[in-house]
């Protein structure tokens, strides 16, 4: 057996254990790096230790050290207050609002789990009492927060621009996120449509009495009990943080993880009273897992395994059919394996097809990205866990199947949709 057969092996290996046992896949990525690249091919330990990611690990600790001072300062509440409150008296925008503020508090750095454990609590109770499908309201959630998880500021975008960037690829993190957003707004507005939004939007429902109620009484079991309610000095400070992170990386160019470091050092000495437990608060796990696996994927390139992976996948001969090839294997992947993980191995293995100078590399990282993405809403992954728990009125079983089917429905089209708009079509931009 060759060594890139090994290699390839053992990554399945890691994606399939990940998804079946409570183990970080980063973990498993580093002792594979190690078995497979100094035991199976004679790497010296240094060699090893050089393919560890250290730009991408300072760009993730920076991020999420930023974003979990702002969270924890409660100015993300402010924003999801003021969007819930939009919605009185227009049960048909209870949905848009949803997807609108999920898009907005993940395209401002919050990890996507805790948008989703943010709104689907208020979102399910609210569709309950509106006899607004939970399905549809589910995925208005998920798809705000995977278009907006490729924001510059999440670690979706920080994962797909740095790879590209390390490379020399062509890439855009504005047209990432426009393509994102455009692209998964399509779904929304499909499931919208499909699941009784028209319906909604036409009917004049006393049900707009209790959401009025429960918004106002939600707010204040979970922002005003907790002194999250108002707008104070420091919760400015964090939302001013914000635009200045990006003016200062995408404007001047400056590294994001070092500028998100600095930023957030700033906000710590402003009140250093309110930094207990944001350590904590980081999605230590995501990081471990993101620098394990990349570790790994680099250990492989240094044997020559993701050569020949894209050697095969430009065998294909025609790069947009290659295209799509790997638009529906990342899907299929992402629905077993950790969407961050796999993202963060992608680009290496698709390489000879964003290189291809027939097709633009933003396109094809876009499909790339919404394909593995798109099928999160798995009550089998995180997120999809978190709707089932909070889901009402309905049974969890019932709702179980309706996740995972609608999810296989996304599976089967979301890949060629996506194709067919960024590869086939091109995005006029």
């Amino acid at each position: 057996m060759s060594i890139a057969v090994i290699a390839i092996v053992t990554l399945l290996v890691i994606y399939f254990i990940g998804a079946n046992l409570p183990i970080n896949i980063g973990i498993l990525g580093f002792a594979a790096a190690f078995i497979v690249g100094k035991l199976f091919y004679g790497l010296s330990l240094d060699e090893v230790f050089r393919a560890l990611p250290v730009d991408l690990f300072i760009l993730i600790v920076g991020i999420t050290f930023m974003f979990a001072l702002i969270q924890k300062s409660g100015a993300f509440d402010l924003i999801a207050a003021v969007g819930l409150r939009l919605v009185k008296g227009k049960i048909g925008l209870i949905p848009w609002v949803m997807f609108a503020l999920s898009l907005v508090l993940a395209g401002v750095g919050t990890f996507g789990i805790a948008v989703v454990t943010m709104l689907a609590p208020i979102a399910l109770q609210i569709a309950d009492k509106c006899k607004i499908s939970k399905l549809m309201i589910s995925i208005m959630i998920m798809m705000g927060m995977q278009a907006g998880s490729f924001s510059p500021l999440n670690i979706f975008g920080v994962i797909v621009n740095s790879g590209m960037q390390t490379r020399g690829l062509e890439y855009s993190p504005v047209l990432l996120l426009l393509n994102c957003s455009i692209y998964f707004g399509i779904i929304a507005f499909l499931s919208f449509f499909l699941l009784g939004g028209v319906r909604i939007c036409r009917r004049n429902s006393t049900a707009m009495i209790y959401v009025a109620a429960s918004m106002e009484r939600i707010n204040e079991k979970d922002w005003l009990e907790k002194g999250k309610a108002g707008l104070d000095f420091y919760k400015g400070c964090c939302l001013v943080a914000i635009p200045v992170l990006g003016i200062l990386t995408i404007g001047f160019g400056m590294n994001i993880g070092i500028i998100a470091i600095f930023l957030g050092l700033v906000l710590s000495f402003i009140s250093p009273s309110k930094q207990s437990n944001v350590l904590k608060a980081m999605p230590w796990g995501v990081i471990l897992l993101v620098t394990g696996i990349l570790t790994y994927v680099r250990v492989m390139e240094r044997i020559g395994v993701m050569a020949n992976l894209t050697d095969s996948i430009a065998g294909m001969g025609n790069p947009v059919l290659a295209a799509l090839a790997v638009s529906y294997v990342s899907g299929f992947i992402s629905a077993f394996s950790s969407t961050t993980a796999y993202l963060a191995s992608v680009i290496p293995m698709a390489e000879s097809i964003l290189m291809n100078p027939q097709l633009s590399s933003i396109d094809v990282i876009s499909a790339i990205s919404v394909s593995s993405s798109l099928v999160d809403l798995s009550p089998l992954s995180s997120a999809g866990a978190i709707l089932l728990a909070n889901v009402q009125g309905i049974k969890e079983k019932v709702f179980f199947r309706q996740l995972l089917m609608t999810t296989g429905i996304f599976f089967a089209i979301g890949p060629g949709l996506a194709w067919l708009l960024f590869i086939v079509i091109g995005m006029p931009w």
